[in-house]
């Protein structure tokens, strides 16, 4: 009798077992929030996935599921042909239109901890995090390389969507360019030094929503734990990181925060 029943799937005992387990875990990350001086989070491109931005490598939605970033991405290729980068880009802003914060925003939010981002989507900012450290930078603004010119992304869509060639460009006729780290470049100096020292300096860090597998920030969690601090990872995928995490949560990112806020 036990196969049959084994083949329909889990007994509600086992079912009820998980979630006691689960909201031990959410009640043991609280718990360390509520313990810690200093907490900070760490964001990947998971958490704005809820929000429609799909993420870069999710076999058949991923971004560079149909395209080799080096050859649409890479600031060489913005330099030596622009239409070809803004091809992609522009297809990019329009992916990015109108997308609001999701429930993993708005809680990241709520804990009123400081955010170190690996996106660009400024979704942060909009579901009311005060303190963002975008060390990949942001779509909302593009930049001259020649004269130093900055545009709002508005702007910058309006001079895409009437340009001849598909380029954007500033007013001395240059093209320009988003103000995002492109395959080829470094990260901004400012923003690793702050979200470094952030890293450092934390007794607990969030690692929500990405794949801990891109360095620099990929680096992050390790300068945590060398000084001593803790992780906890909440995201779907495997991560290098799972391992040395106090919690470990792999449900929906909305989800798993939601009920991290509950339990605080």
């Amino acid at each position: 009798m036990s196969g049959p029943r084994n083949a329909r799937g889990p007994s509600k005992l086992g079912r009820a077992s998980s979630l006691r387990e689960r909201r031990g875990d959410h009640d043991r990350l609280a718990e360390l929030i509520r313990s810690a001086g200093s907490v900070v989070a760490l964001t990947g491109a998971g958490v704005s996935v809820p929000s429609g931005i799909p993420d870069f490598r999710s076999p058949g939605t991923g971004l560079w599921e149909n395209v080799d970033p080096m050859e649409v991405a890479h600031i060489s290729v913005w330099r030596r042909d622009p239409e070809r980068f803004w091809g992609f880009y522009g297809h990019r802003f329009a992916t990015l239109e109108g997308k609001e914060p999701n429930g993993a925003h708005r809680a990241l939010a709520a804990l009123g901890i400081p955010v170190i981002t690996q996106n660009i989507d400024g979704l942060h900012g909009k579901a009311g995090s005060r303190d963002v450290i975008e060390i990949h930078g942001s779509i909302a603004t593009a930049s001259c390389l020649v004269d130093g010119r900055r545009y709002p992304l508005a702007e910058v869509r309006s001079r895409l969507a009437g340009a001849d060639d598909g380029v954007p460009r500033c007013d001395c006729g240059e093209p320009l360019k988003p103000d995002v780290t492109l395959f080829g470049e470094l990260l901004d100096e400012a923003a690793m030094t702050r979200a470094s020292a952030l890293a450092s300096g934390a007794d607990l860090m969030l690692c929500v929503g990405s794949s801990l597998e891109v360095y620099p920030a990929a680096g992050l969690p390790e300068l945590t734990l060398q000084s001593g601090g803790r992780i906890a990872v909440i995201t779907m995928s495997s991560t290098p990181f799972d391992r040395h995490a106090v919690v470990r949560l792999d449900g929906d990112v909305e989800e798993e925060l939601s009920a991290l806020l509950a339990a605080l």
